[in-house]
């Protein structure tokens, strides 16, 4: 089984060990070295309309890369397109779904499809629209966040309020709703109060599990730049 591992304390590689005959995808330009020994292409993983699906719903990739030992064993280092930290989740027991842009590399033995979600999870929360991402089968999982990533664990009779923006992964068993984030009675004087506190909606998370958050949000971080922009061309 190829070895992930996360190496760096700022900005992380996932660096990857391969034995002959072994594989891996990841998102596309994620390749920052790889031995000689490896084959590196680009394939629409699971064909035209599972490309075209995540290309449309989750913002990743219409094309992946395909990382293959073809003539002996070898290494290759990986990073994310924005600054930020890498983790390695482990899939079988447990399969994840993912926010946009997480998804950073897996093992050929992992599958990751698109899946429909609530319209109320849809319009207002944050994690992928109408659709969503979510693993099958068995294998690691690499994933990537704007920020540090902070594995918050979720206990029966415990809700876990995460802001939308800061959603990385989360367990599949899981049950999340939307909300506002503040204590205001009724959904609406709620919204208002939540928008005037800085915090807008937010994703209530239920059952047992974990929710893989980002200290960043690319969101807000994105208007800053913006701003800033803005000011200079005056």
């Amino acid at each position: 089984m190829p070895e992930f591992s996360v190496v760096g304390n700022v900005d992380p590689f996932l660096h990857v060990s391969l034995k002959r005959g072994e594989s891996i995808y990841a998102e596309r330009g994620a390749m920052v070295s790889m031995d000689a020994t490896l084959d590196l292409k680009g394939e629409m993983r699971g064909g035209l309309l599972s490309g075209l699906a995540r290309r449309m719903t989750s913002g990743e990739s219409f094309f992946q890369q395909t990382l293959e030992a073809a003539r002996g064993e070898g290494d290759a280092l990986f990073a994310p397109t924005l600054p930020g930290d890498v983790m390695v989740l482990e899939c079988g027991a447990r399969q994840f779904r993912l926010n946009d842009g997480a998804f950073l590399a897996a093992e050929t033995t992992l599958d990751i499809k698109i899946k429909n979600q609530g319209i109320g999870q849809a319009l207002f929360g944050g994690t992928g629209g109408f659709f969503i991402m979510e693993t099958s089968g068995r294998g690691k999982l690499a994933i990537s966040a704007f920020g540090a990533i902070f594995a918050l664990d979720v206990k029966p009779g415990s809700d876990a309020i995460v802001d939308n923006t800061h959603v990385v992964a989360w367990d599949a068993g899981l049950t999340y709703n939307i909300s506002h984030a503040t204590a205001q009675r009724g959904f609406f004087s709620g919204l208002v109060n939540s928008v005037t506190s800085g915090e807008g909606l937010v994703n209530r998370f239920s059952g047992s599990g974990q929710v893989m958050v980002a200290s960043r949000n690319k969101t807000g971080f994105a208007g800053w730049l913006a701003s800033l922009i803005g000011q200079g061309s005056r």
